[in-house]
């Protein structure tokens, strides 16, 4: 599979296309690993819906919301340290939770399913397909229809 690298500050969805803030931290992003933007170069998904999937991934992320596969190293309480100042999660952390369930919501029950498998997880559509139980080739209509509903919700094109 080709790589599409692409080099992003850690906070941003946009490629870089000038020298890069002082003291922001780069990221190199291969594009051609999402299901998304696999979809969107063969022309399956308009501009408005693989953005809508990006939002919705990035709110999937910042919310923190992927299972935790290690151990967690968050604050540890410890008597006298200024109480629970460690351990609340961030208000951008919940305020991206609030717009992934938003987000999801706006696209209807029977649609977060594959929203979640392709979006979020990174499946593939033959594999969200058969993990869902439907007819082959579906799920890119029905994947579509989701991501119109969340494009909706973000207020993209």
């Amino acid at each position: 599979m080709k790589q599409v690298l692409v080099e992003r500050e850690l906070d941003s969805t946009e490629p870089l296309a000038t020298a890069p803030r002082a003291g922001r931290r780069r990221v190199t992003v291969n594009l051609a690993e999402s299901p998304l933007t696999w979809l969107h170069s063969r022309g399956h998904l308009s501009d408005a819906q693989l953005a809508a999937g990006e939002c919705l991934r990035r709110d999937f992320e910042r919310a923190q919301l992927a299972p935790g596969v290690t151990m967690r190293w968050d604050a540890v309480r410890i008597a006298g340290t200024g109480g629970e100042r460690g351990l609340n999660p961030t208000e951008r952390q919940l305020a991206a939770r609030q717009r992934f369930d938003g987000a999801l919501a706006a696209a209807g029950k029977d649609l977060a399913d594959i929203l979640w498998r392709v979006v979020c997880a990174g499946e593939t559509l033959p594999g969200a397909e058969r993990a869902l139980a439907w007819p082959v080739r579906s799920g890119k209509l029905v994947l579509r229809i989701a991501l119109d509903r969340v494009a909706g919700f973000y207020r993209i094109g």
